[in-house]
């Protein structure tokens, strides 16, 4: 049957897309969104469905990993800057190649699942807007889409 929400969510076409503003602070920042999201799904009604994150940037990405332990966003932050180091000698020379290299390792969207009115993550799993040519302020785009 599903929620009122969910209903008129079906008539309209199914789907609803949450453009969002964030500002980052720092170069490199591990942002997490999980509570962002899960209040989006909360607001749409929907129980059960999917969650699409999307980032327009070419220099930022979508992670979902551990959000428990934020020593782990520093491990990744340095894993990421001994793949792609900044002081390197890139074709692409405007001064952030190594972001663009970063954004394209980590990705720019993830697809969710939506249980029960909540993001299907595992126990230690968050939702990280990855920033790594800030401070900005970045676009996301946020699609929930009812079963």
């Amino acid at each position: 049957m599903g929620t009122e929400a969910e209903k008129t969510a079906k008539l309209l076409g199914g789907a609803r897309t949450y453009p969002m503003r964030l500002e980052t602070r720092s170069r490199t920042e591990f942002k997490d969104i999980t509570g962002l999201l899960e209040k989006l799904i909360l607001e749409s009604g929907v129980a059960n469905g999917t969650c699409l994150v999307f980032v327009p940037h070419t220099t930022a990405g979508i992670l979902i990993n551990e959000n428990d332990d934020p020593n782990l966003q520093i491990d990744f932050d340095n894993f990421l800057k001994r793949l792609a180091p900044r002081a390197q000698d890139y074709q692409h020379n405007d001064g952030n190649c190594d972001a663009h290299l970063k954004a394209a390792v980590i990705g720019a969207s993830k697809t969710l699942l939506i249980e029960n009115g909540r993001l299907a993550l595992g126990r230690w799993q968050g939702v990280f807007f990855c920033e790594f040519d800030g401070p900005r302020r970045r676009e996301l785009r946020v699609k929930v889409i009812p079963d």
